[in-house]
């Protein structure tokens, strides 16, 4: 099925080959550097993991004539294994910012380690940094507003290589036809599953993204050299309509000339765990203002959305995770850290709390529930109504719609810097700290994009 618009690919490839630093609004830029911001933020975070670790490792293994830099390392590799070694460290922590929509959800900022690579090899600008990130979350949002994956077997990182590919392809100044070329090549062979995400949770599910995104940068260099890929990699007999989305689409009109971009509707966190949880904690910490301590507690009932509950309630192993991966996606375990500690932070899934049996103990009184009225505000709000019930009897109440760093409640440019120096405090001293923020708050007056990266490596 292609529409008068032509195929999706056309679509795509010609608004990418149109689009201009210059046709973006302040409002617009202004979202995009917070994003930036907050992505590498997330990175110098997750730097010390174990997954970013083997990341940097294998990157290291590797040279090349045309290198990209790892973030916090320095290390000077292939374009493809600094995209890959970036976007682990993106991801790990699970605190980068969301989308969700009716369709399909996901971070693309995720693809952010895509733009950092192909912008430091094409020798782009700090503008085209920012024109290559609004593409990026334009691509990635229109696509999973049109395709509900999950419940197919699929993950939202089959949309992020569409997205990290369309970036990459624009940022090696690659035409449309080639750009069109790149994205059959980045759609054919990067389908994933959606197991990474279900039962006990892996190191993968921090990778995955990342991975869509070193085979988005790869398909780009090879269509910059004239490699074709197979088309029309949506309409086909064979392409994506019947093998993954099951159904034919059409993509909503993109951004640009009176239409809204789609990076103005995503989420930054305030909390290092999935972002259907992130209204539930802020109302469980809400709730624990009225009572003295979590021994206090009987049970907590939670009305919110269906999807939150699958998602993060869904499976048995979310009421009894086993590894840090599973805890920050499960429900019960993060309201439970919520009221025995106050907040949730990136320690609080170290095993010695993994294994705490009071927190564990507290997390099986916690109760979900669907609501219709969660459902009916999806994807606008993320409604949750909790209640929590005292030993004594009392009851007590929360109700939170809009998390603080949602879109319709968003954090302040300060409160984005706060985020940003806790999270780089593990990795870079605070004078280096203060270059990078300083730089990353004007990456538009930035003659080399490169400087992102080099800025994070530890002196």
């Amino acid at each position: 099925m292609t529409s008068d618009k032509g195929t999706i690919v056309e679509q795509l490839s010609s608004y990418a080959a149109a689009l201009r630093y210059e046709y973006l609004s302040a409002e617009v830029v202004r979202q995009a550097k917070r994003l930036i911001v907050d992505t590498v933020g997330c990175a110098l975070g997750g730097a010390a993991s174990e997954p970013a670790k083997i990341a940097r490792d294998i990157a290291g293994t590797v040279t090349s004539s045309n290198p990209a830099t790892v973030m916090v390392s320095g290390r000077r590799t292939s374009p493809e294994l600094a995209t890959f070694a970036n976007g682990v460290m993106i991801r790990f922590l699970d605190f980068n910012d969301g989308y969700t929509s009716t369709g399909e959800s996901g971070h693309p900022s995720d693809s952010i380690a895509a733009v950092l690579a192909a912008a430091e090899v094409a020798g782009r600008s700090g503008k085209d940094v920012i024109a290559a990130t609004v593409l990026a979350y334009e691509v990635f949002c229109r696509v999973c507003d049109e395709a509900d994956l999950k419940p197919l077997g699929f993950d939202h990182v089959t949309v992020g290589a569409m997205a990290s590919t369309a970036a990459a392809a624009w940022l090696l100044r690659l035409p449309q036809n080639q750009i069109a070329e790149a994205l059959n090549l980045g759609i054919a062979p990067n389908v994933a599953l959606y197991q990474t995400r279900i039962g006990n949770v892996s190191m993968w599910k921090g990778c995955a993204y990342a991975n869509a995104s070193r085979n988005a940068v790869f398909a780009a260099r090879l269509a910059a050299r004239g490699m074709t890929g197979p088309s029309p990699i949506f309409e086909g007999v064979g392409g994506y309509f019947k093998a993954v989305a099951r159904k034919p689409f059409q993509l909503a009109a993109l951004g640009g000339r009176g239409h809204p971009f789609k990076i103005m509707e995503c989420s930054i966190k305030r909390f290092p765990l999935g972002q259907y949880s992130q209204t539930v904690v802020q109302a469980a910490l809400e709730a624990r203002e009225k009572i003295k301590n979590a021994d206090e507690v009987a049970e907590v009932r939670i009305r919110t959305c269906s999807t939150a509950i699958r998602l993060m309630a869904g499976d048995p192993e979310k009421w009894a995770p086993a590894t840090r991966e599973t805890a920050d996606h499960s429900m019960p375990y993060t309201v439970a850290v919520a009221l025995m500690h106050g907040g949730v932070e990136e320690h609080h899934f170290d095993d010695q709390h993994l294994r705490d049996p009071k927190l564990l103990a507290l997390a099986k009184r916690v109760k979900v529930e669907a609501s219709k009225e969660a459902d009916r505000r999806m994807p606008e709000a993320m409604l949750c109504e909790l209640e929590l019930v005292a030993r004594s009897g009392a009851t007590h109440t929360a109700t939170v719609e809009y998390h603080k760093g949602h879109y319709r409640n968003p954090m302040s440019d300060a409160e984005v810097e706060m985020k940003f120096r806790g999270l780089a405090a593990t990795a870079l001293s605070t004078a280096q700290t203060d270059r990078l923020l300083e730089r990353l708050w004007r990456v538009e007056d930035m003659a080399d994009a490169g400087e992102i990266v080099r800025l994070t490596v530890a002196g």
